[in-house]
C-alpha cells in the first residue's frame, strides 16, 4: 500500500451509521442538552438518564452474537461519530454513557475469551451497569506510559496491585474496572477488576468542569488478583492510548460544535448600535475562524479513526488530533465566551459551561476508547 493510499479516508457515513447518528443526535438534543444546566448546578447526572441510554444499544454493537451482542464488530469510525454526537448534547453525560462501552471495547480488543464472556454478561444487559477504565493518576506530569500504580507478581502467578488513580468514573458504583498498572520488566498492563474487590477505596473528587459526572480518586491497597484477571498476552498499551486520544478529540468536536451552534444565532440576533453584532468584521471573522478550526479538527479525528479501522498505523494521526483538540477546543470555548461579551461570564447562557468542560480535554487520558 502506498503512502498516498494510507492517507485516503472516506468521511461519508454508511446508511447504518447515518441512522445511528440521527438517533444519537435526537437523544443528545432532547435528553442531554435540555438537562445539562440543571445537572451542572446539581452536580449530578439527571435521574433516569443512564437507564434511557440502554435503549441506544451501544453496548451490544461490538459484542459477538455468540456472547449476546449484535456482532457489528469494533468500529472506531462509528465510535467517534457517536462520541461527537453525544458530546454535542453534554460532555459529562456523554462520558457517563460511553464509559461501559470503553470497557467493552478494551476487552474485545485485548481481553481473554473468559474476560470477554464476563464483560458481555455484565454489560450487555437491559439495565445500565456502571463500568470504567482506570488509567489516570494524580500528580503533576502524569505519564500514561510510566505508571506509579504497581502490579507485583506473586509466586503462584497472581498479582497484588498498589497505587492511586484519579478521575475514575462511577467510583464505588462501578461493577467492573479495567485498571492499568506497571508490571516490572513488562511496562503498562491491564487488569479486569471487580468493583467490590478487597483493598479498593474511593473518595469523590470535585472539578471546575464535568460537574455532573461522578468522578472519584481510587486507592488500591494490596488488591489481590488472580492471573486470569490480566488482559491477554500481546496487550498493546500504545494502541489503546492512541484510541483514547481519538475519543478525547471526538469529545472536543462535539462540544465545540455545540458552542458554534449557539453563538451563530446569538451574534445574528444581538443588536448593538442599531445593527446585529455579526455585521462587525471582528465578530464575523471570529465565528468563521471557529467554524474552520472545528472542521479541521473533525477531519483529523475522522482520518485517525479511519486509519485505525483499516488496521493502519494511526499513532501519529491520533497524536495530532489530540493535540489539536486541546489547543483549538480551548480556543473555541474562549472565543464563544468572548462573543457573548458580558453575557459570556454569566450562567444565564450555557457557553461558560462548555468552556469549563473543554478545559478537561488535557487531562482525560484513558477514559474512553474510539
Amino acid at each position: 500500500m502506498s503512502d498516498t493510499e494510507e492517507l485516503l479516508f472516506d468521511i461519508t457515513p454508511t446508511e447504518e451509521q447515518q441512522m445511528t447518528r440521527e438517533v444519537m443526535q435526537r437523544f443528545a438534543r432532547e435528553e442531554m442538552a435540555a438537562a445539562a444546566r440543571a445537572a451542572d448546578e446539581a452536580g449530578e447526572l439527571p435521574a433516569g438518564l443512564l437507564a434511557k441510554t440502554v435503549d441506544l444499544g451501544l453496548n451490544f454493537m461490538p459484542i459477538p452474537e455468540a456472547l449476546g451482542g449484535m456482532g457489528a464488530g469494533r468500529s472506531p469510525v462509528s465510535n467517534v461519530l457517536n462520541i461527537e454526537d453525544l458530546a454535542c448534547g453534554d460532555m459529562s453525560m456523554a462520558i457517563a454513557t460511553l464509559a461501559p462501552l470503553a470497557v467493552i471495547n478494551c476487552i474485545m480488543d485485548c481481553g481473554t475469551p473468559g474476560q470477554q464472556e464476563r464483560v458481555s454478561q455484565a454489560l450487555a444487559s437491559a439495565q445500565f451497569t456502571p463500568a470504567t477504565l482506570a488509567w489516570m493518576e494524580p500528580g503533576i506530569g502524569f505519564d500514561p506510559r510510566r505508571l506509579q500504580t504497581k502490579a507485583a507478581r506473586q509466586g503462584d502467578g497472581s498479582f497484588v496491585l498498589n497505587g492511586r488513580k484519579s478521575m475514575v468514573a462511577f467510583g464505588p458504583e462501578a461493577r467492573l474496572l479495567v485498571v492499568f498498572a506497571d508490571v516490572e520488566g513488562e511496562g503498562t498492563q491491564g487488569f479486569l477488576v471487580e468493583g467490590d474487590s478487597a483493598g479498593l477505596s474511593f473518595e469523590r473528587e470535585d472539578y471546575m468542569g464535568l460537574r455532573p459526572l461522578p468522578l472519584y480518586a481510587m486507592t488500591l491497597d494490596n488488591v489481590a488478583l488472580p492471573d486470569s484477571s490480566r488482559l491477554a498476552a500481546g496487550f498493546d498499551a500504545e494502541r489503546l492510548l492512541s484510541l483514547s486520544r481519538i475519543a478525547v478529540a471526538a469529545l472536543a468536536v462535539g462540544t465545540c460544535q455545540a458552542v458554534l451552534d449557539y453563538v451563530i444565532p446569538y451574534v445574528n440576533e444581538r443588536v448593538a448600535f442599531g445593527e446585529p453584532i455579526s455585521n462587525r468584521q471582528a465578530v464575523a471573522f471570529m465565528v468563521a475562524d471557529m467554524a474552520t478550526e472545528i472542521e479541521g479538527l473533525r477531519l483529523l479525528v475522522y482520518r485517525a479513526a479511519g486509519q485505525a479501522e483499516r488496521g493502519l498505523d494511526f499513532t501519529r494521526s491520533a497524536f495530532l488530533a489530540h493535540r489539536s483538540a486541546i489547543k483549538y477546543g480551548m480556543k473555541v470555548g474562549t472565543d464563544g465566551v468572548q462573543l457573548l461579551g458580558g453575557h459570556g461570564f454569566t450562567r444565564e447562557h450555557p457557553v461558560e459551561l462548555w468552556y469549563r468542560n473543554l478545559r478537561a480535554l488535557a487531562v482525560l487520558d484513558g477514559m474512553l476508547l474510539a
